[in-house]
């Protein structure tokens, strides 16, 4: 939102501004979408859309048609497709919304082509190993595209390989951690760092990943903080040997988070996702430590009345910093 916006808001909530004058402000001021903004946001929706449907679509049409399709017929209608996509990423260039929806297509497409491998010939392999792989196989096109949405689906592929890999190897790392916290240390990891490059490579100005809009990293600033905040929680009341190690990262992440975001890049959703899970891991901590108290009543009175008033601090505290931004 604009300083322009944001003091044209000040002016409706103080009520400067005659209530049946509010539509045409808004209007002016850029606050509501006009008939070609909608037409601009409704072509995307069903350009994204429509590649997830067609994507999908195959892969269902060769499962109903398994045994009337042969061998040949599966692999040249895949591959048939995975090239017809590339042709149109190539033909569409000076169109960029349409080659980054083709080169999706193509993306998705090879993971059926992927199974399809699997389904066919039997490979022995492990599930993590497919998406592993098709990971491995489309880092190439998510290079030359530059576009989030396959960055995203890139890191996607490798947390979804991650949680398979956890399930069919428990125990198989840091005999410190249980198999669970052992796959939320590895999601925290693994979101952690694709957050950092991508907030290093935008701010640095990179070619390589693009930077215009910041819902990619607010995506990864919750994931990074959803993996961090339940091991926290996890820590706090099983009680086990990582717990120092959990609120000792925690606390850094939450100081690194304050530090970047509200004094060098100023992001309020990140910092809102932060003051949220403070509230949830602080209040989590004050149950855990008057639990043993036998009346429960006055357990949940007070957990009430802290929740409460944390989640009414931290409005203010951001309502605070949104004016601050914008000044």
């Amino acid at each position: 939102m604009s300083k322009h916006a944001s003091l044209l808001t000040d002016w409706i909530d103080r009520g400067s501004i005659a209530a049946q004058d509010i539509d045409a402000a808004l209007r002016l001021g850029g606050l509501r979408p006009d008939t070609d903004a909608w037409q601009k946001l409704l072509d995307r929706m069903l350009l994204w859309l429509g590649v997830l449907a067609l994507s999908a679509a195959v892969t269902f049409f060769i499962a109903f048609n398994w045994e009337a399709l042969g061998k040949f017929a599966q692999f040249a209608l895949v591959q048939g497709l995975v090239l017809l996509a590339l042709f149109a990423y190539w033909r569409c260039s000076d169109r960029p919304r349409i080659a980054e929806a083709a080169l999706l297509a193509a993306a998705l497409l090879l993971g059926t082509l992927l199974a399809l491998v699997g389904q066919t010939y039997q490979t022995g392999a492990d599930t993590w190993q497919l998406f592993a792989t098709w990971a491995v196989l489309m880092l190439p096109w998510a290079l030359l595209g530059r576009s989030a949405v396959l960055w995203l689906l890139w890191l996607a592929l490798l947390d979804l390989a991650t949680v398979l890999w956890f399930q069919l190897r428990p125990g198989g790392l840091w005999m410190l951690f249980t198999p669970w916290e052992q796959m939320l240390w590895a999601l925290f990891a693994l979101n952690t760092i694709a957050w950092v490059v991508w907030e290093w490579a935008v701010h640095r100005g990179s070619s390589e990943l693009p930077a215009t809009s910041r819902w990619p990293q607010r995506l990864l600033a919750v994931a990074s903080g959803t993996c961090i905040t339940i091991l926290v929680l996890v820590s706090l009341f099983e009680g086990d040997s990582s717990a120092l190690l959990s609120w000792l990262v925690y606390g850094l992440w939450v100081a690194a988070v304050y530090f970047l975001f509200r004094l060098r890049w100023p992001d309020l959703f990140v910092l809102a996702g932060a003051a949220f899970s403070l509230i949830v891991t602080l209040n989590a901590a004050l149950g855990r430590l008057v639990s043993e108290v036998d009346d429960t009543g006055i357990t949940f009175l007070l957990l009430t009345c802290t929740t409460i008033g944390s989640a009414g601090y931290a409005a203010v505290w951001l309502r605070r910093l949104h004016r601050e931004f914008e000044s």
